[in-house]
């Protein structure tokens, strides 16, 4: 399969603070790509920096072929990568339908953003039942749908989800989770931050391992599920 991203020997610091130390990985076309760890491995920074947040110190990421290393936010999101944050960041105040248009900001075509408002509510039908509403109203679990919606807005080649789970009930957990399978199997590729390692190994293609700011291992989905080191640290086994 073809690398729709490559990212080699990313470094990234706060300061004199490096939080990334050097990391390579590939997420490819078509495919659920995870990086877990611990809190403050690194995972967020690197997302953040990937979606034009932040500056790598060194390093070189490739989108389709082309560097975006030192590309701006904005027009990253116009190459085709799209970034549902951690902690939803939704506009409490606006409606859902004005929350899912904000992510279709840099677009122009008003028939296909309509025919993507309907599709975002399609996938998610609670938003359509308050597509009116202020987004505020929402509960946790349906925030991060709207987040998701939003994100899909753009049209991405590439959805970066950071912690989708977080902060939620077993049974919205198993729906967003249920939502991204239905994604990967529409053609969207996925590179997923996500807390619940036995969750985000079961549906990944390939899995990456961060800890302290460099990944410590990497292999399919189902090799780490099984995995002695990652059952023990994180799925809680002995």
């Amino acid at each position: 399969m073809t690398a729709l991203l490559e990212v080699e020997d990313l470094r990234v610091a706060y300061g004199k603070i490096e939080a990334v130390k050097g990391v390579s990985f590939t997420v490819e076309q078509g495919k659920v790509t995870t990086l877990i760890g611990t809190n403050g491995a690194g995972k967020t920074t690197t997302l953040r920096t990937l979606s034009g947040l932040l500056r790598p110190t060194s390093g070189k990421v490739l989108f389709d072929g082309q560097a975006i290393d030192t590309v701006p936010a904005h027009r990253i999101v116009a190459l085709g990568l799209a970034h549902s944050p951690e902690g939803r960041h939704i506009f409490p105040r606006m409606t859902i339908e004005e929350n899912l248009l904000l992510g279709a900001f840099l677009r122009r075509d008003a028939a296909g953003i309509a025919a993507d408002v309907d599709r975002a509510c399609t996938l998610f039908p609670i938003l359509a039942e308050r597509r009116k509403q202020a987004a505020g109203t929402l509960s946790g679990g349906e925030q991060q749908m709207l987040a998701m919606g939003r994100a899909l807005m753009s049209r991405p080649k590439l959805l970066m989800l950071d912690e989708p789970s977080m902060g939620l009930s077993p049974l919205m957990m198993q729906k967003i989770m249920a939502t991204i399978v239905e994604l990967k199997a529409a053609g969207t590729t996925i590179l997923l931050v996500e807390q619940n390692a036995q969750a985000a190994l079961s549906l990944s293609d390939r899995a990456y391992v961060m800890t302290t700011g460099r990944i410590t291992l990497s292999g399919t989905g189902a090799e780490l599920l099984h995995d002695e080191s990652v059952r023990r640290q994180y799925l809680g086994e002995d």
